[in-house]
């Protein structure tokens, strides 16, 4: 396949499907979904649950993958370190991979202890709640994502599941510490990931973008920026993505990772030296340094996210698999190999179909980005985690990435508004066409004011004239340039707006949601 034909195909990827296709496509995956469960199940007790379970788990899954995916590729895409093509395919595939070769053989029923499930009475009351749970949060995701709004998924589910276990056993059953936490880390993730994020990019523009000879700068300090990545998502993956797989503590971890950074400085080092002969000798020239670090890290992000939180969609339906099987609820669950397929699969269903909306919000939609400012997203998407972790601070991926492009934006606002230099010298050639202005207003309110004027003066008045219209339109237009030196604006304010109310009110909403499902479920049940 040459150059040109994937340059078609990848036009043509920008092209979304009409609605009705997207419905389609997405639609037939929850049949076929439905008549495998129904298939493999058909004959079990009380399996009525784990067949509706089943439908909502895909759901859940598609709108993980439409939503919360977006934080791994976004900042790539809108950089144009890559295509929204290639986006989708490589986060589909790793988002996979994830889930099956990391996504755990045993997952927690109740994510995150926010809810004791042995207040719950009956096993049957405890498969209407998570029912409840799974399907509140996917209506949740499917609005959020309608609005292009990134919202976290993980609090979506914790919503749901506390809206479901209040209306199941009253406020009682809810871990208050845990929810308080969990309120915490809306305040705690933006804010980490937007300072970290704002502190990579200021190093990099102090020690390369600010130098006369960017190309010399880079040649030093990039591979010492790829080294720290590759510490930075090593540690992420081990910890992380591949902790249900290698149990090692941080210590360990961090040790195992510099051991890989220090290799792959010692590799790529050449190679950028080689190519930062090769471009220019400017901002463009250095961003193309960062292309290929940044495919790495929407790979890295997507399978770690595959490994961790398809437990979003797949926990309450392992837990209501479970219940069904053993008539009894557990704290924790063993995971068949079907249900991980819903998770994994309909992860990336829902990203092929419905993610290049969310992406897009957060690669373009809230602040211009290049691959410097990707780049630097992406070390606070792996940094903070690795951070929060050790100091068991609840954080959360979506409200990182996104305000990673937050910090970014403002601190791009910050060094412009404070560039003295340029403010200076625009204030002062304000002053100067203003008092220029003024002078030829004066002298011509003087000659208007002759009873006597000879030709030369006629001469001057039409110059006057003519000039003054002249210097009026520079005035303003230094004054327009003064007002946007002190008010620069690069991230987008409705954004930071929309994307706020949806943080704050999705556990709330959530929870709301479910309760009313699950009271809908028990008053068909018991009629």
């Amino acid at each position: 396949m040459d150059i040109k034909t994937l340059d078609k195909i990848d036009k043509a990827a920008e092209k979304t499907l009409p609605s009705f296709a997207k419905f389609s496509l997405a639609l037939l995956f929850v049949v076929i979904v439905f008549l495998w469960s129904y298939a493999s199940h058909g004959d079990m007790h009380n399996n009525t649950f784990l067949i509706i379970g089943a439908v909502f788990g895909a759901y859940m899954a598609m709108n993980i993958g439409a939503n919360d995916v977006a934080n791994n590729v976004g900042p790539a895409v809108g950089s144009k370190a890559m295509t929204l093509m290639w986006a989708i395919i490589i986060a589909a595939v790793f988002e996979a991979a994830g889930a099956f070769i990391a996504g755990g053989d045993v997952v927690k029923t109740i994510k995150k202890g926010i809810i004791d499930p042995a207040l719950i009475t009956s096993p049957e009351i405890f498969i209407w709640a998570m029912t409840a749970a799974l399907l509140s949060a996917a209506l949740w995701l499917n609005f959020a994502t309608s609005v292009g709004a990134p919202v976290s998924t993980t609090h979506s589910i914790v919503g749901g599941v506390m809206g479901a276990g209040i209306a199941a056993a009253g406020f009682s059953i809810v871990s208050w510490g845990t929810m308080g936490k969990i309120a915490v880390s809306w305040v705690i993730s933006p804010i980490m990931g937007g300072i970290i994020a704002a502190a990579f990019l200021f190093f990099i523009k102090k020690k390369i973008m600010y130098k006369d000879d960017l190309k010399t700068s880079a040649k030093k300090f990039v591979p010492i920026l790829i080294a720290i990545m590759t510490w930075a998502f090593s540690t992420y993956i081990i910890l992380k993505g591949l902790a249900h797989l290698i149990k090692l503590d941080f210590f360990a971890a961090s040790i195992i990772g510099l051991i890989i950074a220090i290799v792959v400085y010692v590799s790529v080092k050449p190679i950028i030296a080689k190519a930062s002969e090769n471009i220019n000798n400017n901002r463009e020239g250095v961003n193309k340094l960062f292309t290929i670090p940044l495919v790495f890290s929407a790979a890295l992000l997507s399978f770690a996210h595959g490994a961790n939180d398809v437990a979003n969609a797949i926990g309450p339906l392992a837990a209501i698999n479970d219940a069904v099987m053993s008539h009894e609820i557990s704290s924790k669950v063993g995971i068949p190999f079907w249900v991980m397929a819903v998770g994994a699969i309909g992860i990336s269903v829902g990203l092929a179909l419905y993610g290049p909306r969310l992406i897009k919000t957060v690669g373009s939609e809230i602040t211009e980005l290049d691959q410097v400012r990707a780049f630097s997203i992406a070390m606070a998407a792996s940094i903070t985690v690795i951070l929060a972790s050790q100091l068991g601070l609840p954080v959360s991926s979506t409200h990182i990435a996104v305000g990673g492009v937050f910090g970014v934006g403002f601190l791009r606002e910050w060094l412009d508004s404070t560039e003295a230099k340029f403010i200076s010298d625009t204030r002062a050639k304000f002053k100067k066409d203003k008092k220029v202005l003024d002078t030829y207003e004066e002298e011509l309110k003087r000659l208007e004011k002759l009873e006597k004027k000879s030709k030369s003066d006629y001469v001057r008045i039409a110059e006057l004239y003519k000039a003054i219209d002249e210097k009026i339109e520079e005035v303003r237009q230094d004054k327009r340039e003064f007002k946007s030196a002190k008010r620069v604006k690069y991230v987008k304010r409705d954004a930071i707006k929309k994307i706020i109310a949806a943080w704050v009110i999705t556990v709330p909403a959530a929870a709301f949601l479910s309760a009313c499902i699950f009271f809908m479920i028990k008053g068909f049940m018991i009629s």
